[in-house]
């Protein structure tokens, strides 16, 4: 029972529908490990483990009926960006360090009709704003990998519980690469989805029309068994989509390689920044693709060089517009005896959020000022089109786009990456949330100082069944997702 930590996400169903262990065994053995490890990792903001114990107990009761689901009894932690009823939900955040929420996330709510285990609250970039999970109001997460070295971000704190054993899969969220990155930096499979396949109610908002939920575990199946209870439409959204969510597990072996065309875009792999050993395990990856029967065709993707300045005009403004209801008044952090109301309103703000917060308020602001709006924040939409053409007209002669994740691997914590070195780096994952299109980071190696390195694959819409599936094949042949650093390695 030392070891269940080790075990996939069918192997503990498995085990639990078998009566190896029970949820209550599992659970205490998770609760176990993050009292002894995660003071070094530093990734769980709120543990709940009087909530998880009983949805443990209540899982088992509910097995020994003959009325459980697949997952029933399964731990999962959950990015402090949910909604959770009776939980505190930060974002990373002082501005809600005290804001008890209501009501569940559609996300968290249906994990509990699954029958998951919530373990806690995981940290994160002060709301999903930064790459590297260190403005968090919490302390910055460790990479389990190297603990001088940062998780990624913006779900650094997803990444790390999973890539240190501190629960068996997670939530994130992906604005510009918030899954990916991270799960590239930690060694772990990271899905984001199709824009509007998975519910965004009750995920605080930081950019909406590029916002998107989705899950990160070791292996594309542990992924796949996560998305199935993610996936599908949501009245309360109005940007869900009214398109049926496939069953990711059944379809794992739905795509072949073999036949499979994988574009190959030559800008993405001539930006200047991109190291050497992250290009190098990026192409024997590919390498062992075509291997497996794939075809590399090299392809044009134009417009590479918007991809920043487009996305850090969209993603400020619509954060400067959802931002703007944390004034003081309504909810979370409120300054102490302000003078008056704009004494209120300037103190809270200023206060209550940290200065990558304040940055990205300032700019989206000015983009959508009177005389700037036309200038800057339409001119980006339009772009923006650009943008999603140029990948559509790729996609009429190929199946997949595959790039690097990130330009490097983690960077150490305190890094002095100035603002524009750290939007930089984001240069391979943002255009997929401006496009909407879904992708998925896969393990595929290790740097000179054995820090991981990751795999992306993109895809046309609505194709997350194939991205899962044609990682789990080169899972199959490959063992990347199953190293673990030596963290996870401890036991309890």
């Amino acid at each position: 029972m030392t070891d269940l930590h080790r075990l996939s996400i069918r192997e503990l169903s498995e085990g639990l529908a078998g009566s190896k262990f029970s949820s209550r065994e599992l659970t205490e053995h998770y609760l176990k490990r993050i009292a002894k490890i995660d003071a070094q990792v530093q990734s769980y903001v709120t543990v709940t483990p009087e909530q998880a114990l009983a949805q443990a107990d209540a899982a088992d009761a509910l097995r020994k009926s003959g009325m459980a689901n697949v997952l029933t009894g399964v731990p999962v932690a959950h990015k402090d960006i949910f909604c959770t009823q009776g939980i505190k939900t930060t974002a990373g955040s002082k501005m809600l360090d005290n804001f008890i929420s209501p009501y569940d996330a559609t996300v968290v709510a249906k994990g509990k009709v699954a029958g998951l285990v919530t373990l806690g609250k995981v940290n994160m970039d002060e709301f999903a704003m930064g790459s590297t999970s260190e403005s968090s109001y919490f302390g910055a997460t460790k990479n389990p990998w190297a603990l001088d070295h940062v998780p990624g971000g913006s779900s650094g704190g997803s990444a790390a519980a999973v890539a240190a054993d501190l629960a068996p899969f997670a939530t994130g969220t992906d604005t510009g690469g918030s899954i990916r990155q991270p799960a590239s930096f930690c060694g772990l499979t990271g899905l984001k989805p199709t824009y509007g396949r998975v519910s965004r109610f009750g995920m605080i908002a930081y950019a909406s029309s590029l916002d998107q939920g989705g899950p990160m575990a070791r292996s594309a199946e542990d992924c796949a068994y996560l998305m199935n209870v993610m996936a599908g439409h949501d009245d309360r959204d109005s940007t869900s989509v009214n398109v049926d969510a496939d069953d990711y597990v059944a379809n794992l072996n739905g795509t072949s390689v073999k036949g499979l065309r994988i574009g190959i875009p030559k800008q993405y792999f001539n930006v200047a920044g991109l190291d050497a050993d992250v290009k190098a395990r990026v192409e024997e990856s590919l390498k062992k693709l075509e291997e497996m029967g794939a075809t590399l065709v090299e392809i044009d993707l134009n417009m590479t060089d918007a991809y920043v300045p487009t996305y850090y005009l969209i993603a400020p403004a619509e954060a400067s517009s959802n931002l703007q209801r944390f004034d003081g008044v309504r909810y979370g952090y409120r300054c102490e005896n302000p003078v008056d109301l704009t004494d209120l309103y300037k103190r809270s703000r200023s206060e209550g959020f940290g200065p990558e917060v304040q940055r990205r308020i300032l700019i989206g602001t000015y983009a959508l000022s009177a005389g700037y709006y036309d200038a800057y924040y339409v001119k980006a939409q339009k772009v923006r089109r650009l943008i999603q053409q140029d990948f559509l007209k790729a996609f009429e002669s190929i199946d997949v786009i595959a790039a690097p994740s990130a330009p490097t691997t983690a960077y150490k914590i305190g890094a002095s990456l100035d603002p524009v070195e750290m939007y930089l780096g984001d240069i391979y994952t943002i255009a997929v949330n401006l496009a909407g299109l879904p992708a998925i980071n896969a393990p595929v190696g290790f740097d000179k100082d054995q820090l991981p390195v990751g795999l992306q694959l993109i895809g046309n819409y609505w194709s997350e069944s194939q991205l899962l599936s044609v990682v789990h094949q080169y899972q199959q042949t490959t063992d990347w997702h199953t190293k673990r650093a030596a963290i996870a390695e401890e036991t309890v």
